[in-house]
């Protein structure tokens, strides 16, 4: 197999546009900021909602506020994201059984030291009830939503889950306890605001991403599934005895790919529109090569996008200091892995 490719021929198999599901995931980074944004108004609303659990809905409608944004917010606060919701969905005839033929299921719950119930409108939804379907994924979350009976139910099960008069339901929905704190106006901004600290310091990460990181990511995840156990895949990481200057700082490369004693780096470069970037590992690119061969290990590169191809010259010298060059597809993936196979076997 060919491993080391010239850019006519990466070209040919290049992608040259972002691909759907790395666009889909970097969306998604963007939901936390939002929410960040628009806390204040969220716990408005709840603070206003303090006289009986179903004022919500009427304070909702009223605030105009975003009704998917709102069922966002109860999903991060109540950490009960898109898997636990279509599981519950998936066992609701378990945990809300039907209690008769034309009669509605329903959900009691414990609130201010009071009883009450709340009759199911939509769930359980027939098939997958994904965060699509409730408008709360990474590209639905930007366009405004109404309050729909589906959201009904899920907002009243996030909101007092953890109240429920039933240990199994309780249980499961044991962290959906921000309806115990309405009518707590200075309790609930403490436990929001405390919660999102924690999720900004979580995701601090991730929302700092680019898709360039975002397509490291996926890399990682597509070498760590097709390679054996006994290959460290770590992203961001470095060789021993490569560094900027001589005994200086390591240099850190995208990926490394060890095993035993051998290992090999490798870069990444997806730009859709043309920057520097390009040229910047291009200029590099000879003086890792030679480092890297210098400790007996190997470099590899995957180059993609319209932008990078726009700046053929870099391309080309790339190529010409790689040991294996493959663009951004999981076909080209396998190439990739079957290299890594035969020079750290």
């Amino acid at each position: 197999m060919n491993f080391k490719r010239q850019i006519k021929e990466l070209e040919r198999k290049a992608v040259k546009w972002w691909p759907a599901e790395l666009s889909q995931r970097e969306a998604s980074l963007s939901v936390i900021p939002l929410l960040l944004k628009t806390q204040e108004r969220f716990i408005s609303i709840l603070n206003l909602s303090k006289d009986k659990p179903k004022q919500v809905f009427k304070v909702l409608k009223a605030s105009n506020f975003p009704a998917n944004l709102f069922l966002k917010h109860l999903v991060v606060l109540s950490d009960f994201g898109g898997e636990r919701i279509q599981r519950l969905n998936a066992d609701f005839d378990n945990l809300f059984p039907p209690p008769g033929v034309l009669q509605p299921r329903r959900f009691e719950f414990v609130w201010n030291g009071k009883k009450y119930e709340y009759f199911f409108k939509k769930l359980p939804l027939q098939g997958v009830l994904s965060n699509t379907k409730l408008g709360i994924d990474g590209k639905s979350i930007h366009i405004s939503d109404t309050l729909s009976d589906l959201k009904r139910d899920l907002i009243m099960l996030l909101l007092f889950g953890a109240n429920s008069t039933d240990s199994t339901v309780s249980e499961i929905l044991r962290k959906c306890e921000i309806g115990g704190l309405l009518g707590r106006p200075d309790e609930l901004e403490t436990f929001v605001k405390q919660r999102y600290i924690w999720v900004s310091r979580v995701t601090a990460g991730a929302r700092s991403n680019t898709l360039g990181q975002v397509a490291q990511q996926y890399v990682v995840e597509f070498l760590k599934d097709k390679l054996p156990a006994d290959y460290k895949v770590t992203p961001s990481g470095h060789l021993a005895g490569v560094s900027h200057t001589k005994g200086g700082t390591p240099t850190r490369f995208d990926i490394v790919v060890e095993r035993n004693v051998k290992a090999v780096a490798v870069e990444i470069s997806f730009q859709v529109t043309t920057n520097s970037v390009i040229e910047r590992k291009a200029g590099q690119a000879k003086d890792r090569y030679n480092s890297v061969k210098e400790t007996g290990n190997f470099i590899a590169y995957i180059i993609d996008g319209a932008g990078n191809f726009q700046r053929s010259s870099a391309v080309s010298t790339i190529c010409d200091y790689s040991d294996c060059t493959v663009a951004f597809s999981d076909e080209e993936f396998d190439v990739l892995v079957a290299f890594l196979k035969e020079v750290l076997a």
